[in-house]
């Protein structure tokens, strides 16, 4: 497993790779990207893990409308080495993004 270093929403991770995946982590660090400077140039979250959060429910609801296929798993470079384009609308990430805040409340967290 090689490992590649990548940069999403300006920092820096390093993350492990299958061989031959290179161009699908690629890919998949592309889509990542874009769906969370979109959601952080909507200007109402700023919290790096309220975006990633957000975009991850974004791309996991995407991809729920497509047929089941396995995919390997990305891990961070360092854990088990046994690791195997349109995004909706200003409106709906409006919508989520208040239904987010409205569920953290006051203090941002969930319990």
């Amino acid at each position: 497993m090689k490992q590649l270093e990548v940069t999403i929403m300006g920092q820096s991770y390093l993350l492990g790779c299958p061989d031959g995946g290179d161009a699908r982590l690629l890919e998949a660090v592309d889509k990542v990207d874009i769906a969370m400077c979109k959601i952080r140039d909507a200007g109402k979250i700023k919290a790096r893990d309220r975006i990633a959060v957000l975009a991850a429910l974004n791309l996991a609801f995407e991809l729920s409308d497509r047929p089941a296929t396995p995919a390997p798993v990305m891990r961070p470079a360092g854990a088990a080495n046994d690791a195997p384009n349109d995004s909706p609308d200003n409106a709906q990430i409006s919508a989520l993004l208040s239904r987010l805040d409205t569920a953290l409340g006051v203090d941002g967290r969930l319990l």
